[in-house]
């Protein structure tokens, strides 16, 4: 009998997982695992517990937001044990979980986290740290870790719309060069992200050409300071998926980026906070992690 590790933020989208718990569990035991389930207590418990205990299970399941996966996958990445995951997305926008066809049903996510195909997924190395599918700085990025958990489960994606809004009257813009192994850029810039994923903050379209969660490839999406008001609508009209281009946004792809800044700037490491950094690396760890899926 293989052994299951079950962890859940019991507090992520409303804490609809409580009406579903019975029937989760039930689904492993069916399929022949012996399952330990275990709450997340605070932000980055689930990554001690998977460092804690990873070597004590053939398989780990997790449900949440994209933020309690990225802590699964982080505690694998630093583990550098090889390890199957499942993920049962109950957060407010299941940015991942959209890119890899897991919806929010989660009777059916469970079945594919039991039973379903490996896929071997890309993961992103940030610095020390680590990411499952994106990497931001600039506007609206705060909003994701700063919105309170009530107001995400009263209003869902409108949260961070709203929080985000606040924002807009005092944007901060700062000095970065950007090196890939193609690409040399120094701008001023309000907004910037790396990501492996279709949508980011439940927005699709921001990402540009073909976008594969295998492929070796990270996404990069830059957003040159504005001069004036209408050069910000514009920003904002194609961050928020109104136009589909924008003469402000550099877009492309690469699967090492390097970024140096005039100052430390906070970043958000798949809607969590991931610090302050003057300069960074960031890398795509190619097909890293095994991700269930139908």
């Amino acid at each position: 009998m293989e052994k299951l590790l079950f962890i859940f933020n019991r507090h992520s989208g409303k804490g609809q997982i409580k009406n579903s718990l019975v029937d989760i569990i039930d689904i492993f035991v069916k399929e022949n695992y012996d399952v330990t389930v275990y709450t997340t207590q605070s932000q980055g418990d689930a990554i001690n517990k998977v460092m804690a205990s990873i070597s004590d299970y053939d398989r780990i399941v997790c449900s949440g937001g994209d933020g309690t996966l990225d802590e699964v996958v982080t505690g694998v990445m630093k583990s550098k044990v090889r390890i199957p995951i499942g993920y049962i997305p109950a957060g407010s926008t299941n940015d991942f979980g959209n890119s890899l066809g897991i919806d929010k049903e989660m009777e059916r996510s469970a079945r594919i986290a039991a039973k379903g195909e490996l896929f071997p997924c890309d993961a992103g190395r940030f610095g020390d740290d680590y990411f499952i599918y994106v990497a931001a700085f600039g506007i609206f990025t705060e909003t994701s870790y700063s919105t309170s958990q009530r107001l995400k489960n009263a209003l869902g994606h409108a949260a961070y719309l709203l929080e985000g809004i606040k924002q807009v009257n005092n944007v901060p813009s700062y000095h970065i060069r950007i090196e890939t192994g193609e690409t040399v850029i120094e701008d001023d810039f309000i907004y910037g992200m790396v990501t492996n994923s279709l949508s980011v903050g439940g927005f699709t379209g921001i990402i540009k050409g073909e976008v594969g969660l295998s492929d070796g490839l990270f996404e990069g999406c830059f957003v040159r300071t504005p001069k004036n008001m209408l050069e910000l609508n514009d920003a904002l009209a194609y961050l928020t998926g109104i136009k589909k281009s924008s003469a402000h946004v550099y877009n492309f792809q690469s699967n090492h980026f390097k970024l140096y800044c005039s100052e430390e700037m906070p970043w958000t490491l798949d809607g969590e906070y991931g610090g302050k950094h003057k300069d960074i690396d960031i890398e795509c760890c190619h097909e890293a992690i095994d991700i269930l899926v139908e």
